[in-house]
């Protein structure tokens, strides 16, 4: 993908082509040929005009990608509804024109500017750069990281740059024939609506690609152009270290707790290694052959930690011949992070992303009560999104801080987060089931270096203290707070329509009359009390059905809540072919059937999946 242009006009190429005949496919087909300037793209379309695969060639040309929840991802290869050169600058042009239309002030643009990043996956320094060529071309002050950095510093340079916005290239944890984008406003926070979609218009009102954007000579010593990475690598930290007492410092600095610690091919290692360094934690046991940053993903199929155990395969190896007890890992853009710790009986728990929110939410009170002087919790807030488990509104009651849940992603979870700030609130902590967590509005998107910290620091003191396993600690804070039980899992799909049809058919679930969703399941054993459709607008759980979280009409958002507490939540993935479906169940302190509850959640959410989404009868797997 990297060859810089054809040895042929467009032109004089079209004229060489049988196009197919159907107006609106070869309309695209043209553009493309008259646009790209990259050889190995081209060539692929070329290949299919002449192998006469329309269909394929309808697919890629006549589809745009959207901006969704993670941004925009998709395979690099050519086409409109990818990621390659052409798209990239599309991108590049879009967010350009909307940044001028929202900063008419070239003034404001040259001394703010935009801040870009990229990590390890094919292509990320090149697509990095088109951007900034772009950028500089429309006189912004351009902030491009020479070497490859974490998502979670992107988002730190812009609050501390004060950028306008900031772009990180990277596909977070998708498969390696994969990239994207993930844009960032000017509060660090991934961007929210009405910008997504004002950005997604302004992509598609300039397509052509100007003939500047292709020419990174612009990048030579250019007056507005800026590497951060050294100032934003020491305040980064700077700003972690802040977060530790100086007691946990004490702490980690005298244990002898040790961690195996995996970036998944990533470009994690680097950076968890200095966060170790400056909170005094023992240097973290790398697993070797993932230590090193590389697009090929070599021993992984899917670089994901946060579905099941096979990627850490090696991490647990490792674990063992170290005699170490506990792993962390990072995806490749260190956003999320992952825990697995050995059980009493040698056994590997890898915890979910609601238990670590369980355990690092007791960890954020705690720690807050210990840096300050005068704690005031009732001030304090805790988030977490739809479709996470509720265990922060337990402790919330508890403890007196405010809990707020919000839609998914951190674009709302950081803005929420930043809303209450200016109100006066101290958040002191975020997170989402997909193994992502927030403790500084420093940095206002999950972040797996400070987040890895943490943890560390967490199992440190609980061992140093009291002789606690981060295992135990999970069942002292159920046992306080009550039990929580949560399933999570996906449907996946071939085609987007079927889960709009499924969805609608639960809307109109008996008499084929909007507003007659499912009543029960189990031949009427667990009776459905309250629906909230996000995507109408529907909450019964309120006296006039209006649901307090923002509506979605184009995402699909449905919770349907149980006589037994039991709740379930679908939703349809942004980035994903998938539904996904979570699920929970929660019994009080004093109730200590924690098997029953378990064995209960497992048999409603096989029947509610079975009843209401009929996976069977659209081919769902």
């Amino acid at each position: 993908m990297l060859a810089p242009q054809l040895p042929t006009t467009g032109a004089e190429l079209l004229a060489t082509l049988e196009l197919s005949g159907e107006e609106d496919l070869d309309e695209q087909i043209t553009n493309w040929i008259m646009w790209d300037r990259n050889a190995a793209t081209t060539q692929q379309v070329v290949e299919a005009i002449k192998d006469k695969d329309w269909q394929a060639l309808r697919i890629r040309l006549c589809h745009h990608n959207y901006f969704s929840t993670g941004g925009l991802r998709s395979g690099m290869r050519a086409g409109f509804d990818s990621i390659n050169d052409l798209v990239t600058i599309q991108v590049a042009q879009g967010l350009s024109n909307y940044l001028q239309e929202v900063y008419p002030s070239v003034q404001k643009r040259e001394a703010q500017g935009v801040v870009i990043g990229y990590d390890a996956r094919y292509n990320g320094k090149r697509f990095a750069q088109l951007i900034a060529a772009v950028l500089l071309n429309s006189n912004f002050r351009v902030y491009l990281f020479g070497r490859m950095v974490p998502s979670p510093f992107v988002s730190f340079a812009v609050v501390h740059l004060h950028c306008l916005a900031g772009v990180v290239v990277t596909a977070s944890h998708n498969p390696k024939t994969d990239n994207g984008f993930k844009i960032y406003w000017f509060n660090g926070a991934p961007f929210l609506t009405p910008h997504d979609k004002n950005l997604q218009a302004a992509v598609l009102n300039s397509l052509e690609p100007l003939a500047s954007s292709w020419d990174l000579s612009v990048l030579d010593d250019h007056p507005l152009l800026e590497d951060p990475y050294r100032e934003i690598y020491q305040a980064y930290y700077e700003q972690m270290k802040s977060l530790l007492p100086y007691t946990y410092l004490e702490t980690n600095e005298c244990s002898q707790l040790r961690f195996v610690y995996t970036p998944l091919h990533g470009v994690g290692f680097h950076f968890i290694r200095e966060a170790f360094y400056q909170a005094r934690l023992k240097p973290v046991i790398p697993v070797q052959q993932q230590k090193d940053p590389d697009p090929e993903f070599p021993t992984v199929v899917f670089p994901d930690p946060i579905e099941g155990k096979d990627c850490l395969n090696l991490a647990i190896k490792k674990a063992e011949e170290e005699h170490c007890t506990i792993i962390l890992a990072n995806d490749p853009d260190v956003d999320r992070l992952a825990v697995v710790e050995l059980d009493p009986k040698g056994r590997w728990k890898k915890f979910t992303g609601d238990e670590l929110g369980a355990l690092l939410g007791w960890w954020a009170l705690e720690s807050y009560k210990t840096r300050s002087p005068k704690p005031n919790v009732s001030n304090c807030v805790m988030i977490s999104s739809v479709g996470s488990s509720k265990i922060l509104a337990a402790m919330a009651r508890v403890e007196g801080f405010v809990y707020v849940e919000t839609l998914v992603g951190y674009k709302w979870m950081a803005n929420k987060a930043l809303e209450l700030e200016a109100l006066g609130k101290t958040v002191l902590f975020a997170f989402e089931q997909p193994i992502g967590f927030m403790f500084s509005l420093y940095v206002p998107d999950k972040d797996g270096i400070n987040a890895a910290c943490q943890v560390a620091t967490m199992a440190c003191y609980l061992r140093s203290t009291r002789n606690v396993t981060l295992i135990e600690k999970l069942r002292e804070i159920y046992d306080t707070y009550g039990y929580h039980a949560t399933i999570v899992s996906s449907l996946t799909y071939q085609n987007p329509e079927q889960i709009n049809q499924i969805c609608d058919r639960l809307r109109r679930f008996e008499d084929d009359l909007l507003g007659t969703y499912p009543k029960c399941i189990i031949n009427g054993e667990f009776e459905v009390t309250n629906v909230r459709d996000l995507t109408l607008g529907l909450d019964t759980s309120y006296p006039d059905h209006k649901p307090r979280l923002p509506v979605s009409p184009n995402k699909q958002v449905l919770t349907f809540t149980f006589q037994n507490g039991m709740t379930i939540t679908f939703r349809a993935s942004g980035n994903e072919p998938k539904l996904r479906y979570s699920a929970e169940i929660f019994g009080l302190p004093e109730e200590k059937e924690w098997d029953e509850l378990n064995d209960t959640l497992h048999r409603m959410t096989e029947a509610v999946v079975t009843e209401f989404i009929r996976p069977a009868d659209y081919g769902l797997v």
